[in-house]
């Protein structure tokens, strides 16, 4: 029988001893799992991710994903592969999906942040998202990783509402998350200012040389952004999400402040 293929997004909750029994509980069933471990880069402020600040997050999230990796390991849980993911927990397991299929998804949150999950609507994101069968796995305790499994609560395979994971307040819009509109803000801002310094660049100037090279930046990262943002407000219908997404996405976060450095350059030394 071939092995199944659990992916774990590892929240702050993770790492108590219960959190990793209830994770070598899950793998174990049947013919054991092939574990894979997503943690999210989780955002503290939201205003980080519009203003740019995307590397404090993912270094949390690296730090904990290095936390949880020595945990499950000491646990005695194989882990097959292990990831930073997207800021989003829904997304991030998204993205994991289109890498690779998976047969259950396990999500770990503390009981102090469950309120996002359920008030926040995050759980009915992910069943309407998410088609693998899903299970959340509520802690709360002490400190020092002493936390223990309060609540849990699955869903079963498949999308509780196809449609609903195509609206956002209107039945005519995609569904986007906060990373989403972040990112669709930070590309169309920048790809406007790349074109501003392009266009100051080759004022009295001929389309040559430097002049030529800062308009043509400004093309390249306004096909890029144009692209990703066409993708998610009119691409729903052939999901695109995950690795195209994600490759758009992280072309776009670091094509267009190199694209401002590029003209701003262009434009005081020419």
């Amino acid at each position: 029988m071939a092995r199944r293929s659990l992916i774990a997004i590892v929240t702050p909750a993770f790492g108590s001893r219960e959190s990793v029994e209830a994770l070598k509980e899950e793998a174990a069933q049947g013919a054991g799992a092939e574990v894979r471990l997503v943690s999210p880069a989780i955002e503290t402020n939201p205003l980080h991710h519009t203003l740019g600040d995307i590397d404090e997050p993912r270094v949390r999230a690296r730090k904990r994903l290095d936390e949880a990796l020595a945990a499950a390991k000491a646990g005695g849980v194989e882990v097959a592969t292990a990831e930073v993911g997207d800021s989003d927990p829904v997304q991030a397991a998204q993205d994991a999906l289109f890498e690779k299929a998976a047969d259950e998804i396990l999500i770990f949150a503390h009981a102090d942040n469950a309120k996002d999950w359920y008030e926040g609507d995050l759980w009915k994101h992910a069943e309407d998202s998410l088609e693998p069968p899903l299970k959340l796995i509520v802690l709360d305790g002490g400190p020092d990783s002493n936390e223990h499994v309060v609540d849990t609560e699955t869903s079963a395979r498949g999308y509780a509402n196809t449609d609903a994971g195509h609206e956002v307040g209107s039945a005519y819009m995609p569904g986007l998350t906060r990373g989403d509109l972040a990112g669709m803000t930070f590309g169309i801002v920048g790809t406007i200012i790349v074109i501003i310094l392009a266009a100051v660049a080759a004022t009295g100037g001929t389309d040559t040389g430097w002049r030529a090279v800062a308009i043509g930046v400004a093309i390249a990262v306004g096909l890029i952004n144009m692209a990703h943002v066409v993708g998610l407000l009119l691409m729903e219908s052939v999901r695109y999400r995950g690795g195209f997404a994600k490759f758009f996405r992280d072309l776009s976060m670091i094509g267009t402040p190199t694209a401002i450095v590029v003209n701003a350059l262009i434009l005081i030394l020419t």
